[in-house]
């Protein structure tokens, strides 16, 4: 298994958490929740690398281009949480000469 490249995301990062829930509604009004699956409350990661060298950007483009969105890969949470993740989708922007600003999004997959 893969581990993501020690590269620190800058601050603001964002985490989103997804629980799966099943409701069913009943005439009267009332409604049942139940959570749903054996993984029930996945995490999604909103990322930014801001002006990091080119050199950076490239080795975290060249990391996430060999998973292309359906190979999992070990990261480490800016919270200290570790896991595996997939990025189906991430921008690279380069504002300047020899820097660049990545921005992906991480989500939790639950696999052996």
């Amino acid at each position: 298994m893969a581990t993501f490249p020690a590269i620190t995301p800058s601050y603001g990062a964002q985490k989103t958490n997804r629980p799966r829930v099943r409701q069913v509604q009943f005439g009267d009004g009332y409604s049942q929740r139940l959570r749903y699956g054996l993984n029930q409350d996945p995490k999604q990661w909103d990322l930014t690398w801001q002006n990091i060298t080119e050199s950076n950007a490239d080795t975290i483009e060249a990391f996430l281009e060999a998973r292309a969105g359906a190979e999992s890969f070990d990261w480490t949470t800016p919270d200290g949480s570790t896991g595996k993740w997939i990025c189906q989708e991430w921008t690279k922007v380069i504002p300047y000469l020899n820097r660049a600003t990545i921005t992906a999004t991480f989500t939790q997959v639950f696999e052996p």
